[in-house]
């Protein structure tokens, strides 16, 4: 369930590799989860990112296997407001969720 625990911003749909429409601020973030409850567990504390690189509206993103390069591994939509540059963006605890993918 952790195989993708970095979580990166985009501005559009990130696309069947998760590289299109990358938003300028790049830093991924690793949120520390809560103990797993059933096939999913839910970030335990804020995803930040601080002073932003540019003016942008996140609306997705994408997760990897590693703070940079690395494997992707999925990608969901955020629901955020437009930002501007050297805001902080924040995803609230618990709003993240990894889930087991359930086998078909």
């Amino acid at each position: 369930m952790t195989a993708y625990p970095y979580f990166k911003l985009h501005v559009g749909p990130p696309g069947p590799n998760g590289t299109a429409n990358a938003a300028s601020e790049a830093t991924r973030k690793n949120p520390a989860f809560a103990a797993a409850s059933g096939a999913s567990k839910a970030s335990s504390v804020d995803a930040v990112w601080t002073n932003v690189a540019a003016s942008e509206d996140y609306t997705h993103y994408t997760q990897w296997s590693a703070a940079s390069g690395g494997t992707f591994g999925g990608s969901g939509a955020v629901t955020a407001n437009a930002v501007t540059t050297t805001d902080s963006f924040t995803i609230p605890a618990g709003q993240l969720v990894l889930t087991v993918p359930v086998a078909s």
